[in-house]
C-alpha cells in the first residue's frame, strides 16, 4: 500500500454530522484513482489527508485507525494563490530545486524545462506572480509540482482554471510522466482523465463511498446513482439538453451597455482594449480567449477595479466603482474576495439588510435550500468548497437589482448537477431583460446557452460573433467506449 486510510471519521467545527463515517481506503504504488463525487462531499478533504497536509498543516479533527502518508507528495490545489512561496515565477520554481539540493547551475536549465512542460513560456521567468492570469498561475502550480518529482501526485482539479488548449496540453503533460507513478485525482473534467485512471471512487454527497472499481464498471452500473447525485459523467450535456428542451429561444431587447476606447491598466501598461462594444437586455455574452489573454481584466475594467480611459455607459456613465456597482452585479473568479462575514449564512443576509429587504429570512432560506447549502449555512464561508464558495458567492451578487450581471468562471469546481442550477438560472434572468456577460472556457455553455460571443487575443477584443441557438439536433456524441 503506498498510501491509505482505515476508519476516518472527519469532523469540521460548526458541522452537525460527521463528513466521513469509518471510510477506510487504500492505493496502491502505482495506481492512478479519481476521486468522483458531488460539489461538497469531501474530495478535497481526503486528498489533503493522505498527502499529510491534515492534520499536519491545517488542524482539521480527525481520527483513524491507521493513515498512511508518502514520504514525499505533490499537490496541486484548486486554487493556485495558495500554495506559491515566493514572489517571482523563476523564485518560485528554484524554491522548488533548493528543496532537492539541486546545485545553483544547473536550475536555470531545469526552471525552462519544467515551464515548458506546461506550456509557459518566458523570455526572461523573472516575472511577478501577481501578473499573471489565474489560468497562468495553476500552469505554473503545476510546474512546481512536477520540479518535486514527488513519490505521489495529488491533483485537486488542476485544469479548472484552464482553456480548452491548455487543459488538453497540461493532462498530456501529466500522462507522461512515469507510469509507475502513484496518483490520486479530483477533477470534474472527467473526458481527460477516465481513459487514463485504473479506479474511480465514488462518493455520495454525505462522503459515504458508493463505488470502487473501474471507469467502465461506474459508468456502467452505477449510472443511477451518478444522477441522482448530479455527478459528471460521460454524455450528461447530451441528456441535459433533452431533458431541458434546450435552446430556448431569443428575442434581442433594447441597447443596454455602450462601450467606446476603453482601455484598462495596471500600472501604466494596458491589460485590456475594447474599441467599440453595444450590448442589449436579454443577451448572455460569453467572453472567450486563452489564459492570459485578457477575459478577467475586462471584466475588472467595467467595475473600475482597474484604471480605466475611455467611455462605458448603463444608464449612464460608469465612472466610478460606486456607479459601477449600481448597475452591474459581479461575481469574481476567486470567490473568497466577496466574502466579509463570518457564516454563510451572515453572507447571503447581508446583501438584503443592507437594501432594507423585509423578506430576508424567506430570501436567504430558499437560496440554501435551492443550492444545497442548507447544511452549511452556520460555517465560515472559507470553510467551503471551491463549488460550494462559488454558488455562495453568486448567491451574494444576485439580491441586488442590477440589470447587467457579470460572471468570471461561474461554474469551475461544480458538479454538474449545480452547474445545471446555475445555468439554468442565469437563463431565466436573461429571459426576464437581464443582460449577462460571462467569462468562460466551457464550450458547451457556449453552444447552448450563450447568444453572441466576444472574443479575446492578447489583450484586445479582435471579434464579437452572433451565436444561434440552433433547433434540437444530435450535436454530442456519447463515448460509446465507456
Amino acid at each position: 500500500m503506498k498510501v491509505g486510510v482505515s476508519n476516518l471519521r472527519v469532523k469540521y467545527a460548526g458541522a452537525k454530522t460527521l463528513l466521513f463515517n469509518n471510510l477506510s481506503l487504500q492505493v496502491e504504488e502505482g495506481e492512478k484513482v479519481l476521486f468522483l463525487g458531488p460539489s461538497g462531499c469531501g474530495k478535497s478533504t481526503l486528498l489533503q489527508i493522505l498527502s499529510g497536509l491534515i492534520p499536519n498543516a491545517v488542524p482539521v479533527p480527525m481520527k483513524a485507525d491507521q493513515v498512511k502518508t508518502p514520504e514525499s507528495s505533490g499537490v496541486v490545489f484548486q486554487d493556485p494563490d495558495s500554495q506559491f512561496c515566493m514572489p517571482y515565477v523563476d523564485e518560485e520554481m528554484a524554491f522548488v530545486l533548493e528543496n532537492r539540493a539541486i546545485p545553483q547551475p544547473e536550475m536555470k536549465k531545469l526552471i525552462c524545462l519544467y515551464l515548458h512542460k506546461v506550456g509557459l513560456s518566458f523570455s526572461d521567468p523573472h516575472v511577478e506572480i501577481s501578473s499573471l492570469s489565474q489560468g497562468m498561475k495553476q500552469r505554473l502550480a503545476i510546474a512546481s509540482m512536477l520540479a518535486l518529482e514527488p513519490d505521489v501526485i495529488f491533483l485537486d482539479e488542476p485544469t479548472a482554471l484552464l482553456d480548452p488548449e491548455g487543459t488538453t496540453e497540461v493532462w498530456n503533460t501529466i500522462k507522461q510522466i512515469n507510469e509507475k507513478q502513484t496518483m490520486i485525482i479530483v477533477e470534474h473534467k472527467i473526458d481527460e482523465v477516465i481513459h487514463f485512471v485504473d479506479r474511480i471512487v465514488l462518493f455520495d454527497s454525505k462522503g459515504k463511498m458508493i463505488a470502487d472499481a473501474d471507469p467502465k464498471s461506474v459508468f456502467s452500473f452505477y449510472k443511477p446513482k451518478l444522477k441522482e447525485y448530479g455527478i459528471w459523467y460521460p454524455g450528461v450535456w447530451d441528456e441535459h439538453r433533452k431533458e431541458n428542451n434546450l435552446p430556448a429561444p431569443y428575442v434581442k431587447g433594447q441597447q443596454l451597455m455602450v462601450i467606446n476606447q476603453l482601455q484598462g491598466y495596471r500600472g501604466k501598461t494596458p491589460k485590456i482594449e475594447v474599441s467599440d462594444a453595444i450590448a442589449h437586455e436579454g443577451e448572455w455574452i460569453v467572453v472567450t480567449g486563452k489564459n492570459g489573454a485578457g477575459k478577467s481584466s475586462f471584466l475588472l475594467s467595467l467595475m473600475n477595479v482597474m484604471k480605466t480611459t475611455g467611455t462605458k455607459s448603463v444608464r449612464g456613465q460608469l465612472k466610478t466603482i460606486k456607479a459601477s456597482r449600481e448597475q452591474l452585479a459581479f461575481v469574481f473568479q476567486n470567490p473568497e474576495f466577496q466574502f466579509i462575514t463570518n457564516s454563510v449564512y451572515d453572507e447571503l443576509a447581508y446583501s438584503l439588510e443592507m437594501m432594507d429587504d423585509r423578506n430576508v429570512a424567506e430570501k436567504v432560506k430558499n437560496w440554501l435550500e435551492a443550492y444545497d447549502l442548507h447544511h452549511v449555512q452556520n460555517l465560515h464561508p472559507y470553510q467551503l468548497s471551491t463549488g460550494q464558495k462559488r454558488r455562495l458567492s453568486v448567491g451574494t451578487s444576485l439580491f441586488g437589482d442590477q440589470p447587467v450581471l457579470l460572471l468570471d468562471e461561474p461554474t469551475f469546481g461544480q458538479d454538474a448537477s449545480n452547474t445545471f442550477k446555475l445555468l439554468d438560472l442565469f437563463e431565466q434572468l436573461r429571459s426576464k431583460g437581464m443582460l449577462i456577460i460571462m467569462v468562460t472556457h466551457d464550450e458547451m455553455v457556449v453552444q447552448n446557452y450563450a447568444t453572441r460571443e466576444w472574443v479575446i487575443h492578447e489583450g484586445k477584443l479582435i471579434e464579437d460573433r452572433k451565436l444561434e441557438r440552433r433547433e434540437e439536433e444530435e450535436r454530442y456524441a456519447v463515448d460509446s467506449t465507456i
